[in-house]
This record gives structure tokens, sequence and C-alpha cells, in this order.
């Protein structure tokens, strides 16, 4: 009898373009607008990223997005993964605790350009069904992955890079099976990437899944064998991640009729997705920084991790540390009216104004909180007495609150500008990517 891996298996192998309702290709096609828009910023603002494009230039059919570097499939996997996450500003799925896209993107860019004659009917299905995977995994977990001392996000989007990039090698549902099996062999990420004060792995944390992703695809399709139970098998995924606590109708609910990135959320400020909520009541207030005395904002126990420890948090010493802070992002929000692109450089770091900002502001963690890490409420105590206060329940980009397309394009624009190398015409790759299921060959798109 075919077991769960199977099952999961055969879904990723036969799906069909044809079969994809029209809001997932449109969900699809914003999700490589915004996740390429996002990798070429990253080319041109993230340091962090240095090394792994260093490593992985020389020979090959794959771009190296921004900077006009060849590399082979793998290589460039890694590259571009490093990309991915390092301006936090990819896509993000608020229900469970998954980046789906941010080592997908990056897997299945690297293997159109390597195959060659990808067309984009089979790009936006690898795309679609490679991040339903990822999002299914997450959703059906009943014990949290930090329990065994796991960092969930990059662990579970690999599972979709994998599944996504054998979809678009064209592998069948036993290959897909072991192609599931080898990223088992290398899918890891530490909880300490969490705690460690001085490093930028955080940051560059997909190039691994992506990599790794790609690896697992070409090896089984020359021929390498996997486990029979990948997924639901005794020492398979979910028993080393989650204490074999999940859901299997989770898992099968819908498969292959709903498509959970239709479900993501676009980011609108570049940092982590829980800080979202206390940004965008901040600038709401419209509050003059010199008038505040103190703040408190509601944070959930989600959030807590953005805001512990405290003294580090309200004084971060590296970009992405700083984007995973509610008290470094709303002071930003509080003394310059914005947070975007431009406010992570190590000036900003170092604002005065800012870092005592920050100093005042309290996090409460609300027992009662219901907004699963994407709202939360402010409490501005005025220097005259005034007390301010707003509750967010969701913040701006998920999709009760979509960005809509033509902040889309903005962000790309905006991104895709501060590449190392930016695009000729931007407006135009934009518009190609949002008719890609025209494209006779997206790898050479890039």
């Amino acid at each position: 009898m075919a077991g769960l891996s199977d099952d999961l298996s055969a879904y990723v192998a036969e799906a069909l373009y044809d079969d994809l309702p029209p809001a997932t290709v449109t969900a699809a096609k914003q999700v490589l607008l915004d996740g390429l828009g996002v990798m070429l910023g990253a080319s041109g603002m993230a340091p962090e990223v240095l090394p792994f494009v260093k490593l992985a230039a020389g020979d090959g059919p794959c771009t190296i997005l921004g900077n006009g570097l060849r590399a082979s499939a793998p290589m460039a996997a890694l590259a571009n993964g490093a990309m991915a996450h390092a301006l936090d500003y990819e896509d993000a799925f608020d229900l469970a605790p998954i980046h789906p896209n941010a080592s997908l993107l990056p897997a299945l860019i690297a293997l159109a350009q390597a195959e060659g004659g990808v067309d984009g009917r089979r790009f936006l299905t690898a795309l679609a069904v490679g991040c339903d995977i990822g999002c299914r995994l997450a959703l059906a977990l009943r014990q949290r992955m930090e329990v065994g001392g796991w960092y969930p996000p990059p662990i579970l989007a690999g599972m979709g890079a994998v599944a996504g990039a054998a979809h678009l090698l064209g592998l069948n549902a036993g290959q897909v099976r072991d192609a599931f099996s080898l990223m088992l062999c290398q899918n890891v990420m530490p909880g300490e990437i969490k705690h460690s004060q001085g490093t930028v792995i955080r940051a560059v944390r997909e190039a691994f899944p992506a990599q790794a992703a790609v690896l697992s695809a070409l090896l089984v399709r020359g021929g390498v064998a996997g486990f029979e139970q990948p997924i639901e098998g005794r020492h398979g995924f979910y028993a080393l991640y989650a204490g074999g606590a999940f859901d299997e109708s989770v898992l099968r609910e819908g498969l292959g009729r709903r498509f959970w990135i239709e479900a993501l959320t676009f980011k609108r400020w570049p940092s982590c997705r829980g800080t979202h909520g206390a940004v965008e009541m901040a600038l709401a207030m419209g509050v003059k920084a010199q008038d505040i005395a103190q703040v408190e904002v509601g944070v959930d126990a989600i959030q807590t991790m953005l805001c512990d420890p405290l003294p580090r948090k309200r004084a971060p010493q590296t970009a992405i540390d700083a984007k995973f802070s509610i008290p470094f992002t709303l002071a930003l929000a509080l003394v310059r009216g914005r947070v975007g692109l431009d406010d992570f450089d190590a000036a900003s770091l170092a604002d005065p104004a800012v870092l005592d900002m920050a100093g005042r502001i309290t996090p409460v963690l609300d027992k009662a909180a219901a907004w699963q890490g994407a709202g939360g409420w402010l409490r501005v105590t005025l220097r005259d007495g005034q007390v301010l206060e707003a509750a967010q329940a969701d913040a701006l980009g998920c999709p009760a609150r979509p960005l809509g397309a033509q902040a889309l394009r903005a962000k790309f624009a905006d991104c895709a500008a501060r590449a190392a190398l930016p695009p000729a015409d931007a407006p135009a790759l934009a518009a190609a990517i949002l008719s890609l299921e025209q494209c006779g060959d997206v790898g050479a798109l890039f």
C-alpha cells in the first residue's frame, strides 16, 4: 500500500499546469517577481553574501543574480540562496514557521538555466507545487521544531525546494521520494542561529537548503536511491524534527486542489514579519519622536524572540539582528518615520536618536494574544502625559490586506535598482515575469 511519502511524491511528480487554479498561477508569478527583486537588491546591498558569490563564481550555465557572474547549478543556487533572505524582505507564510520560497526560487532558477528550454508553465507549476509542499509540512507540525533545538524556516523550506526541483527536472514519483530522502541527509539548521550575537548566518541561511535541493534532485536523476519513507518513517522527517508529532490529514487535505501559495504575505518593510504590526501602528500614529516619553508594545509568544535578550535587541550589532528586533525597528519608525532598505546600515545601527528611542521601548507579553506573530498593540506615553494607543490584528501585506499589484511592481523596481549590476530594463523584466506562462525559456530570461 502507498504511504504518505508515496502519495506526496506522486502529487509532486504528476502535477500539471492546466490543473492550477488561476489564482495559484497569479500568486506564483507574484512570488517570482517579489523574490527576484529581493535577490537582486541583496546582490548590491548585503555584504554578507559576498563570500558565497566569490566561492560560487566560475564556469557554468547559470547566473549569479545581479553580478553578471556564472556558476554551476548547485553553486548558483548557493549564491542566490544567500541573497534570498539577506534583506529579510521575501514573502512569508503567516500560518506556520516558514518562508517557503526563499530556497525554492534560487533552486528553480538555477535548474531552469542549467537545463535550458524550461518554459514558463513548467516553471510556475514547479514553484506552486514546491511552495505547497513546504507549507503543508509546516502546517502539519504538532510539536514545535524548536523543542528539539532546530530552527524551522530553512529546514521546512528546503523540503519544498527539493519538491520543486524534482518536478522541474521531470522526476517520477519514486525519484521524488528519493529526492526527499537525499534532502533529509543534508537539511539541518540549529537553533543556535538565534542566540549568537555576532553571526550573520541567519541572513544567508537559505543558501544551504537551496544548494542541497539542487544536489538532491540531480543526484537522484543520476541514479542515487533514497528511503522508502522519508517523511513519515520511524526516523524520517517528522520523527527527527518534531518527535513524530504531526497531523497527516493536514498534508492530504485538498492536495492538488488547494495551493497554499495563494495564502502568502508580501512584505511592506524589510524586516522580520513579526515586527510589522508595531511598525505599521507607529507610522500611522505620526507622533513626533521628541514628544515621546516611553513606549510599550504588546507581543505574543512568537514575537518574544524579537525582544529577547532586551539589551541586545535595543542595540543590535548586525543588520540581520536589527531586522529581528521589535525595539529597533519600532524605534526606526518612530524616529525616522520609515523603515526602509537604507535604514539598517552601520550608521543606522549606531544612530544615537534611534538607540535612545529603542531604550525607551518595553515589550509586554500578552498571554491572551491571538494575532500569531503578525500583529500587536502599542501604547505611547507622551511627555505631556497623554497616552496614545493602537491595536493591529494583522499587519499590511497579508492575504486579507494585500499590498496590491502596483506596490509589488514598485517594490521590485526599488530592489532591482540596488543590484550590483541592475537590470537594463526593470519594467520590461517585471512585465515578462508577470506574463511568464507565455515565456518559452525561463532560464534565458534571467
